[in-house]
């Protein structure tokens, strides 16, 4: 793309780090929306704002945090402007949607990707339940913590939160986790 067209050209080294990223960007985005669709809008924006900015990237540093950093900070901004939309309620409509069956039956469930397949297919169900359970704020930190094996500095620089924070929101969910993961294994047992 040429730079008449808005972006700048960014060196080919860039663009294959930068790439190279896209899985793990991908699952970072489906924990924040939890919606592929959205997740997928959330990466493109990420990859369009880092792509803008790549004369402004400094080599040598961690590209990948700097997309993480992108990345969260865009779904940030995204809750922020959807919290100041209002939306009307009709419900009645809730209601009657709540009792009915999913179009296609019980077992029809949200559109499969390759990334929700895998996901699925590396966390046990059990893990995977626990994890979605937890608060928003508990669940980034963990999952960038022990799943995309992030610093903890390199977390507080992504979500904009003290260092301290972070490990505290570490320390917390992984509790929360072992709580639940616990409690499911003597229900089960």
């Amino acid at each position: 793309m040429s730079p008449r067209q808005g972006l700048p050209i960014a060196s080919p080294a860039f663009e294959t780090e930068a790439l190279a990223s896209l899985d793990s960007l991908y699952r970072a985005a489906l924990r924040l929306t939890r919606r592929p669709a959205d997740a997928e809008d959330l990466v493109q924006e990420t990859y369009l704002k880092a792509f803008r900015a790549a004369d402004r990237f400094e080599p040598g540093t961690n590209l990948r945090a700097w997309l993480f950093t992108i990345l969260h900070n865009t779904a940030r901004n995204r809750a922020r402007d959807r919290a100041r939309d209002t939306v009307a309620i009709d419900s009645e409509i809730v209601d009657r949607a709540a009792d009915e069956p999913p179009p296609g039956g019980r077992s029809a469930g949200a559109a499969e990707t390759p990334e929700s397949l895998l996901l699925r297919e590396t966390l046990a169900p059990e893990l995977q339940a626990a994890i979605d359970a937890l608060p928003e704020a508990f669940r980034q930190a963990v999952w960038l913590r022990d799943v995309e094996e992030f610093t903890y500095a390199e977390i507080a620089e992504m979500l904009s939160i003290p260092v301290g924070t972070v490990m505290s929101r570490i320390s917390r969910g992984r509790h929360m986790l072992f709580d639940r993961l616990s409690h499911l294994r003597s229900v089960n047992a």
